[in-house]
């Protein structure tokens, strides 16, 4: 029986095929939680902090009296992590820290007029609440991916929720441990829907916040869904994928390996091969049942590939190929051909490109400088991963001196009488009136 199935595009072109629609992704109903969340989000805004304490009893299965995880527990976490994923966790943060400071966008002023000046600020939000999933693994990564681009952001205020662990009460010892590290001391013990309602409502100690970034399960996407509007929020980030176009210099080992990896999220991740090598795909078919029986989360792995959303895609040539990976527009796209960086340049749509058989997507789960929470479920044909610019506003200050606005009044006025609003024209004319003969 085959790990994973294969479906043949050979012969069949754009025009004719929605590529797109050829490999359905993992069902992930957000409007079906959405009905299930409403009355979570509903309970914390009127309910508050015994709200959110029923909820994680009932759901979480921990009764957590206060959510603010104690200062003390964040040093002890910190003081008793490993010396080797604390060192690391320290090269991550240092490499993502450059990346982030190099999208650091300045301040600029552009003079449209002699006189008149737009200037485009960079403002950072007031207040960021950042989630960091449980689930099947503590991601501490995740947190460094949220903490480290808020920060060079200059967001003045940061505040962490993770789901607490049955055995302490608190999140995770690692996720407390990067806290520490990352100099983050606002750190609730609050998981699910009830966490992302406390943070954009405020719920207890917890003060509201102007955006929750980071990724979760259904139900917390489905939040994020429902409170949009009453909080920023990043993105409905759905199961992780990884999309990879190689040819038949590919080595099979290195392709097998990297399908699998996001398979390790759960069932409904998504792997996608896109090759013009018949050879090559029954080579990472082989290498596959190899190294699924070799892995610890076997059955989990092997759910994922088995699922309708993972396939490999039989194509004539790397055009084709090409063609099929930007209309998917994977959260990860990695490229395995002669002339890796040629034809990364043209994939138009990918979350994060990944460029030769050295530069694995686990990589960039954890240490390559880029941040891993990108957009999911084709989202990447329109939307960009987190970083810098997620915490930021782009505002425009307009200064203009009185013979700077004289040269362009009539044009206002005139345009102002065209939408029928002369009120707005008002607005600019009423200052060269004469005010003698009022």
């Amino acid at each position: 029986m085959s790990l994973i199935r294969r479906i043949d595009l050979r012969g069949a072109d754009a025009a004719s095929v929605d590529y797109r629609a050829s490999v359905p992704r993992a069902e992930f109903d957000v409007e079906a939680a959405t009905h299930v969340v409403a009355p979570i989000i509903e309970a914390v805004r009127t309910g508050g902090a015994d709200a959110v304490r029923a909820l994680t009893l009932e759901l979480d299965g921990v009764d957590v009296p206060d959510p603010r995880v104690p200062p003390a527990a964040l040093r002890d976490a910190l003081e008793a992590l490993d010396p080797a994923v604390r060192a690391g966790l320290e090269e991550s943060i240092r490499r993502l820290r450059l990346t982030s400071e190099a999208d650091v966008e300045a301040d600029s002023v552009v003079e449209v007029a002699p006189g008149a000046t737009v200037t485009h600020r960079s403002i950072p939000v007031d207040r960021a609440g950042l989630y960091v999933p449980g689930g099947l693994a503590p991601l501490v990564s995740t947190l460094v991916m949220n903490v480290v681009p808020a920060q060079v952001a200059g967001v003045p205020s940061l505040c962490v929720a993770a789901p607490p662990t049955r055995e302490t009460g608190l999140p995770d010892a690692t996720i407390l441990a990067g806290c520490a590290l990352l100099g983050i001391d606002e750190v609730y013990a609050v998981g699910g829907a009830q966490a992302i309602a406390m943070l954009a409502h405020g719920a207890g100690p917890c003060r509201r916040v102007d955006l929750v970034t980071g990724p979760g399960n259904l139900y917390v996407i489905a939040a994020k869904r429902l409170l949009r509007g009453v909080v920023g929020i990043d993105s409905e980030a759905g199961p992780s994928e990884i999309a990879v176009l190689a040819d038949d210099s590919a080595d099979p080992a290195f392709v097998a390996a990297d399908l699998l990896t996001e398979c390790e999220h759960g069932g409904t991740s998504a792997s996608l091969l896109v090759t013009d090598s018949t050879s090559l795909a029954d080579e990472v078919e082989a290498e596959l049942g190899k190294q699924v029986a070799a892995t610890r989360h076997g059955e989990r792995v092997a759910a994922a590939l088995g699922g309708p959303q993972s396939a490999i895609v039989l194509v004539d040539d790397l055009e084709q190929g090409l063609d099929v990976v930007n209309a998917y527009a994977s959260e990860h796209t990695e490229i395995h051909t002669r002339d890796a960086r040629g034809v990364a340049a043209r994939v138009r749509n990918a979350g994060a490109v990944f460029i030769g058989p050295w530069s694995p997507v686990a990589l960039g789960d954890y240490c390559a400088g880029s941040n891993h929470v990108l957009p999911t479920a084709g989202c990447a044909c329109h939307s960009s991963g987190l970083g810098v610019h997620s915490f930021m506003r782009r505002v425009h200050h307009v200064e203009y001196t009185r013979e700077a606005l004289a040269e362009v009044a009539d044009h206002v006025v005139t345009l102002a009488e065209a939408e029928d609003l002369p009120g707005h024209g008002a607005g600019v004319s009423s200052r060269f009136a004469d005010r003698s003969q009022r």
